[in-house]
């Protein structure tokens, strides 16, 4: 058997817009402003779904949950990345490792840290510490250091395993 390795990236931002919360790698964080989008928004869900689709040669996530699809008005990002890493176990390949980086002046992303983690660890079936969670600000230049939005950058590993014939 061989084992064939390959990274994937992927980027996501949103406005803020009205709400109370906003949704980051499945955890639920206490926001003065939501996001605008299609489904919950979470920034760091859809830069790993998208990184883990092009780790594997899957196109993005806007060709297998396009916001013109009614289905997908307010789902739960965590849904679609367990579609995600079951279209990858399709196609032979695991996770190894997932890195993020948050970008956004505010929610806080510290106190909220260790959950995200986890809870991404669960959602690709990995172990907590095969998943970094980084966060940081643009030092309140942009948009996003003006507080309009958030964003979020995903670096993954990925296994192929193939059999040889």
């Amino acid at each position: 058997m061989s084992v064939s390795s390959r990274v994937g990236f992927g980027i996501d931002v949103h406005a803020f817009g009205t709400g109370d919360h906003v949704m980051l790698g499945g955890v639920r964080v206490a926001h003065d402003h939501g996001v605008r989008a299609h489904s919950d928004g979470d920034v760091v869900i859809h830069a790993l779904c998208d990184a883990l689709l092009g780790a594997a040669g899957l196109g993005d996530i806007g060709q297998h949950f396009p916001d013109t699809d009614p289905q997908w008005r307010g789902a739960a990002s965590s849904l679609l990345l367990e579609k995600v890493v079951t279209m990858l176990t399709a196609r032979g390949f695991e996770p190894v490792n997932v890195d993020v980086t948050i970008i956004a002046e505010r929610p806080r992303i510290g106190p909220h840290r260790e959950a995200i983690r986890h809870r991404l660890a669960e959602l690709v079936g990995l172990a907590p510490e095969a998943v970094n969670l980084k966060a940081t600000t643009t030092e309140q230049l942009g948009a996003i250091g003006r507080g309009e939005g958030i964003a979020a950058h995903a670096v993954v590993l990925v296994d192929s395993l193939a059999r040889e014939a």
